[in-house]
């Protein structure tokens, strides 16, 4: 492949005859099209900040009131009482003619009163949002009188519209919990983890704590909530997540998997080239913030601040901590394959790409038979191993010459994309191949990937898709939104031709990748190898499966009245019990975004419920009817606590801020110091949500032969979870079988790696009514974990579930059906 050549705008030499001066015209048409985009993007964000700014309001309603107002003074009638007047009289007059005079007071009493009426509606918006009583409404009754007021005042004074950040600064501030209830409610959690002498000691060391130093921490915390936005957001970033030394493979980082039976293509660049090209449409939606917040119950806004560092953005390695740098604008994406990293242009005269032209560029890259520069296949693993001698490397081998500019290169672009060169398998039937592909989503080989970049979309082979997340600027549910749009654009918009490829025809002649280069010294590629043999130690010794439970879901579960998440976190707990032989330290990741910058809480899964049912689950003389009482009481007080994380009232955050504090201050407490060294021996994660279902149903409407083709005909919303990843398609191929084709909006999830060294991490997607996937994570070299064997201890736990309530729904069953009138036709709805 014809190397490309770095270019100059313009050059001058000095000689015999004179000044020689060559200007380079290509070059200076590139200059002023990137200045263009840049003063566009400026302006819009501009116009956009202005009408954040205004909301609920609007700037064209704001103009129709000051119309209204001089209308109405012009036409005699005074609405301002004579406020119009003295402005005019005491501060325009002195400095312009009568007649325009009396216009400005017009239009600035006009103003004046659009953003005062602005100010109390917001105002009053922000004091609803602050209210959450209609979260603990018990599912299944009418709301009550004091919610049905409130949604109809937030229904009053919400505006039409909003876009992306216009509800930030209508959140609530996360709330500070108090003292005492965080101790009370700490101590509760830790109760069936310790026998009485143990939970004894804990009891005394919070009791001390809260008689010496825990007033003092709270004081110090109460100042850092009043003049912050929120008071764990950026601790919790800074301190768990950029402060730490390890590697950020598999430690840090999470994975998505691509979606069940659908292959629109087997050509690898040729999905790569869609896939992307859909995801810049995203960023496009996302700088003109055409994206709509996500709102709970259709009213109340989450927070949208994760969504800012999304694209174009990085983590820099340092020697103590890192940092997260997002450049404004990125033109480019970097492109790996077979060892070799690859600058390709994402735009062309200030327009985006069309797949079909940026698949004739990863073709080049594909036919490339130039050799990796040396050091630079393994290169990768430098963003895999530990992070002080990554900062180390970096500063002393990449800050300068062609290793900076290309490494600039890498960091500065949109994203990162791998074209792998083996073959990924994904299906339903837990086979070695489908662990494999999760394996190589979540670490690759530990070289071919560049764990540092906020995402990386990798495609196999074969076609299959895949994303690597780096996990300190955002949550799983922000990537998981992105990817539901390109999953959906990939099909619904771009689609291919009969052979495979992309549609339409390039407009020109292909841009050429420009493959980076390196000069890698000996000493530096030590490192580079030193860094892979600790990624290979991490990875091989990650135990992970994807355990799919397709014998029933959340059909069943919601025939049970209890909430699926509940019902399964309870699953977990009777397996791990099983596996374990005792009660463990639970992490269940909940949401905090009903408040402005917020990220998660922690809902603490094992509780005195949860462990009084487990065991009488393990006791034969226990009754079939006290166990399922004592289900019930589980599920409702998990529901409790995921309510209360949810509202600002959890545990964890506000004890790790306490921490943070003592820290500042140079005290030791030991009761906060074992509390932040209590393993996670169990961490879940399980992210339920619904994301823009009208621009699918639009898509749909627009396409709905495609639509029938691929199984969305008759959609109902997107239900995306384990981070959100978006609707699945039925297949294109007939490879799968007709019951397989039959299934509608599945969706594999992802995962992430175990969080302690002798524990598992679960995460978990409901992906329909009768599937569920468990990706279930370990160590090979703890002894008292297996991955495989966890799994069949979630599915003997399910089906001991099933049976313990399945004569209960029988019985409710049978007296519904008695009760029907016999003239009326039997349903086939089955839904809860």
């Amino acid at each position: 492949m014809a190397e490309a050549h770095e270019a100059v705008a313009f050059s001058f030499t000095v000689g015999p005859e004179g000044f020689n001066v060559d200007v380079s015209y290509d070059v200076f048409k590139a200059l002023l099209y990137a200045a263009l985009r840049s003063w566009k993007l400026r302006c819009r964000r501009t116009l956009n900040s202005l009408y954040n700014t205004l909301y609920p309001g609007h700037p064209l309603r704001g103009i129709a009131c000051c119309g209204i107002i001089s209308t109405l003074y012009f036409k005699g009638y005074d609405p301002s009482f004579n406020s119009i007047d003295w402005l005019d009289e005491h501060i325009f007059r002195r400095y312009l003619a009568p007649k325009n005079s009396k216009i400005i007071a017009c239009i600035t009493f006009g103003a004046g009163v659009y953003i005062v009426l602005i100010q109390v509606r917001q105002y009053t918006l922000k004091k609803l949002f602050s209210y959450h009583g209609w979260m603990y409404q018990e599912h299944g009754k009418e709301f009550g009188l004091v919610p049905k007021v409130w949604m109809g005042l937030v229904k009053l004074c919400i505006g039409r519209n909003p876009s992306l950040y216009s509800c930030q600064h209508l959140l609530p501030t996360l709330p500070l919990p108090s003292l005492d209830d965080t101790l009370r409610r700490y101590l509760r959690s830790v109760r069936p983890l310790y026998d009485d002498t143990e939970y004894q000691r804990m009891e005394k060391l919070a009791e001390e704590f809260k008689q010496t130093i825990a007033k003092k921490l709270q004081r110090y915390l109460w100042l850092k909530w009043l003049i912050s936005s929120n008071y764990v957001s950026d601790w919790w970033e800074k301190f768990i997540y950029l402060r730490g030394r390890s590697a950020i493979m598999v430690n840090s980082n999470f994975y998505g998997l691509d979606v069940l039976y659908v292959r629109p293509t087997t050509i690898q660049t040729a999905r790569a080239a869609n896939l992307t090209c859909a995801a810049f449409r995203y960023r496009t939606e996302l700088d003109h913030e055409n994206i709509k917040p996500l709102m709970v119950q259709k009213l109340i806004p989450l927070c949208s601040s994760q969504y800012e560092r999304q694209f174009n953005t990085v983590r820099i390695p340092g020697k103590e901590t890192d940092r997260i740098v997002h450049y404004s604008d990125s033109r480019h994406i970097v492109v790996y394959n077979k060892g070799r990293w690859y600058k390709v242009f994402m735009f062309y005269k200030d327009n985006l790409l069309e797949p079909s032209e940026l698949q004739l560029q990863l073709d080049e890259i594909i036919r490339d038979t130039t050799p990796p520069d040396n050091g630079e296949e393994h290169l990768g693993a430098l963003t895999a191993g530990e992070r002080t001698a990554w900062a180390e490397a970096r500063e002393t081998y990449f800050r300068s010459g062609i290793n900076r500019s290309s490494l600039e290169a890498i960091e500065k672009s949109a994203f990162v994309l791998i074209l792998d060169d083996e073959d990924f398998e994904i299906g339903t039937n837990m086979t070695g191949k489908f662990d494999a592909y999760a394996h190589a989503i979540l670490h690759g080989k530990g070289y071919d990937r560049w764990f540092d970049k906020s995402f990386t979309f990798i495609v196999s082979k074969n076609g299959v898709f895949g994303f690597n997340v780096e996990h300190s600027w955002a949550d799983a549910p922000i990537s998981g939104h992105m990817v539901e749009y390109v999953l959906s654009e990939d099909v619904m918009f771009y689609g291919y031709d009969e052979l495979g490829n992309t549609r339409g025809a390039p407009r020109f002649t292909a841009l050429k990748p420009i493959k980076l280069r390196w000069n890698v010294s000996e000493n530096c590629h030590i490192l580079i190898e030193k860094s892979l043999a600790q990624a290979k130690k991490i990875y091989n010794d990650v135990d992970l499966h994807v355990y799919v439970q397709d014998a029933y879901g959340k059909g069943f579960m919601k025939k049970c009245k209890l909430s699926p998440d509940a019902y399964i976190q309870m699953a977990l707990q009777l397996a791990h019990y099983r596996d374990s032989g005792h009660f463990n330290l639970t992490y269940e990741a909940s949401m905090t975004r009903l408040f402005r910058d917020g990220r998660t809480e922690t809902v603490r899964s094992c509780s005195i419920e949860s462990s009084q049912w487990v065991k009488a689950m393990e006791d034969p003389t226990v009754t079939k009817a006290e166990r399922i009482k004592l289900l019930r009481l589980a599920c409702d007080y998990h529901q409790q606590q995921y309510r209360d994380a949810m509202t600002g009232n959890g545990i964890d955050r506000h004890l790790f801020c306490l921490y943070v504090v003592a820290k500042f201050l140079g005290l030791d407490s030991p009761f906060l110091q074992q509390v932040l060294q209590e393993p996670w021996k169990l961490s879940t994660s399980q992210t339920q949500t619904m994301y823009d279902d009208k621009r699918l149903s639009k898509l749909i409407a627009q396409k709905p032969e495609m639509a029938e083709k691929i199984g969305w005909s008759k959609f109902k919303g997107v239900v995306g979870a384990g981070g959100g990843f978006g609707p699945t398609p039925a297949s294109y191929e007939e490879r799968y079988t007709n019951d397989e084709r039959a299934k509608k909006a599945i969706m594999v999830g992802g995962g992430f790696g175990p969080v302690a060294t002798d524990g598992y991490g679960v995460s978990y997607i409901i992906a329909s009514e009768d599937l569920t996937f468990f990706h279930i994570s370990s160590n090979k070299s703890s002894s008292e974990t297996d991955s495989k064997r966890f799994g069949e201890r979630i599915h003997q736990a399910m089906a001991d579930m099933r049976d313990l309530l399945a004569d209960e729904i029988s019985t409710t069953s049978a007296r519904k059906t008695s009760t029907k009138l016999p003239t009326v036709a039997p349903t086939t709805d089955s839904s809860a």
